[in-house]
């Protein structure tokens, strides 16, 4: 993974399709950047200037699939796997 900060800066970023506009958690992540690096950087889109987080890309689809699963819900298990 060898994203840099100038890389994210100049990034087209993306809101999940997940958000809303009535201020709830909402998050950006910049998809031609992890598809050209395998890294996916993710940041808060009502704090932009924050940060960003950078995860591999792998580590990225586990999470989400293990979101979409309910495994960090109420609803869920609570345990991946």
């Amino acid at each position: 993974m060898n994203t840099t900060a100038s890389d994210v800066r100049r990034e087209t970023w993306v809101k999940s399709s997940y958000s809303n506009g009535n201020g709830g958690n909402c998050l950006e992540w910049a998809p031609l950047l992890a598809a050209a690096s395998g890294a996916v950087p993710v940041r808060d889109s009502k704090s932009r200037s924050a940060g960003v987080l950078v995860f591999p890309a792998g580590s990225w689809d586990v999470f989400v699939t293990a979101t979409a699963l309910g495994r960090f819900s109420s609803r869920g298990s609570g345990r991946l796997g």
